[in-house]
């Protein structure tokens, strides 16, 4: 199993490329089971997450060729609309397949998903959704089991804002019959990235990006061709490194708008950030200070950059507080930057950082999930002597080639076989 060697690193200074978004990508390749045909897609990060998707696809029949960052799949009507467990529970972005495969064939049978361990993230929403669209559904064996004769358009208001609930309800509502209304709906920008390939496939889609989603279904869509938004979690994180380094970064392909919240704690913290149209560049300081932050849903700050925020915020002068609203178990990482002499204590869902530069010190950690791996990493850039992050497949599900692109930003860090 790989793991990453790090030692303490100098300022990081250069230029670096943001890959295509992960949670972009995923709903994107899945809508693709709504109608037969090819679909190609350009900008798809090279992932784990990426390649178990293509293996489920493959197995509804689908032919899947990837070259470089270009993704092509070419769509037939699969054998059986099963997603099997040994598929599924590697990716919780799975339960994807669902809403499309139920509104296009009337039935659909799906493992109950995998992925990281942050939390119980409940799909009861998606079936609820699906449930006021008109399907029966049952959960038997471990396994979603969802029939309808033809989904019809309902109003459907969330209890709490769900990205991947919103995606599949989306994607489910674009063949239902009448108009579908999603109240309360996710307003992330993958949200919108899905939306805009989907009306490109002759989906009535308007609302997105906003609480309110109106879908009017058609009786078909058609394949077409599209490019995947850059990764935002990706260019904050590459943002962060360059911070708590101390170094200049500019960090290129990305959409500064998509980081507003971000941006506006990096530059309380006594950060100066410059941005152009697709690129944002943070200019270090020797010291910055703490602060706080509360995670929530888009346009405010990300869960995806608690734990990257937190290592920035280890080395700060002075305490900042930092809540998780979205995720009831996603201080898992807390324990690791305390073993590297953070002084952190964690409170449910509010963990006090007594931060202090210097502190940080290098020590065999373990990576308990996708960004902790990131935040892990981080820290190890500035601790005294070499860290090294095990179980990094962790890593491998949500970043493409990160060690790569920090060595080329100065960084000493190492994949070890």
């Amino acid at each position: 199993m790989d793991k990453m060697c790090v030692a303490k690193s100098p300022a990081l200074k250069g230029e670096v490329h943001t890959s295509g978004a992960k949670n972009s990508a995923l709903p994107l390749l899945f809508s693709t089971l709504l109608c037969d045909g090819e679909h190609v897609f350009h900008n798809v990060p090279q992932l784990m997450d990426i390649h178990s998707t293509k293996s489920l696809l493959e197995s509804f029949n689908c032919e899947v060729s990837m070259s470089g960052d270009v993704a092509k799949i070419y769509v037939k009507p699969p054998a059986k609309v099963e997603a099997q467990y040994d598929f599924v529970r590697k990716m919780r972005a799975s339960i994807l397949c669902l809403g499309p495969l139920l509104s296009r064939y009337g039935e659909a049978v799906v493992s109950l998903p995998g992925g990281c361990a942050i939390g119980s993230r409940p799909i009861n929403l998606h079936l609820e959704g699906l449930e006021t669209l008109g399907a029966e559904i049952s959960v038997e064996k471990g396994y979603v089991i969802a029939k309808c004769k033809k989904l019809k358009g309902e109003r459907i208001s969330f209890e709490n804002p769900t990205v991947g609930g919103t995606e599949n309800l989306m994607m489910a509502a674009t063949l239902a019959e009448g108009e579908t209304i999603i109240e309360n709906a996710a307003k992330e920008p993958e949200i919108v990235d899905l939306a805009d390939y989907l009306r490109k496939m002759g989906a009535k889609i308007e609302g997105d990006g906003t609480s309110i989603i109106k879908i009017e279904g058609v009786d078909q869509l058609r394949p077409s061709e599209h490019r995947v938004i850059p990764d935002r979690i990706e260019a904050g994180t590459l943002l962060i490194a360059g911070a708590i380094t101390g170094g200049e970064v500019t960090v290129e392909s990305c959409v500064p708008s998509h980081l507003d919240a971000l941006i506006y704690k990096l530059k309380e913290s006594g950060f100066e950030i410059y941005q152009e149209k697709e690129s944002i560049t943070i200019k270090g300081r020797n010291n910055w200070g703490g602060v706080d932050i509360t995670t929530a849903p888009h346009p405010a700050f990300p869960t995806d950059l608690q734990a990257q925020f937190m290592a920035l915020m280890a080395v700060a002068e002075g305490t900042s507080v930092i809540t998780e609203s979205v995720f009831e178990n996603r201080f898992m990482h807390v324990q690791e930057l305390v073993r590297m002499n953070a002084n952190i204590t964690p409170k449910t869902r509010v963990a006090i950082v007594r931060g202090k530069p210097g502190c940080l010190q290098g020590a065999p950690v373990m990576a308990t999930d996708l960004r902790a791996s990131a935040c892990l990493v981080l820290a190890g850039l500035v601790a005294e002597g070499e860290t090294t992050v095990n179980r990094i497949y962790h890593l491998d599900r949500g970043y493409e080639k990160l060690e790569e692109k920090l060595t080329k930003l100065g960084a000493k860090i190492q994949r070890v076989k």
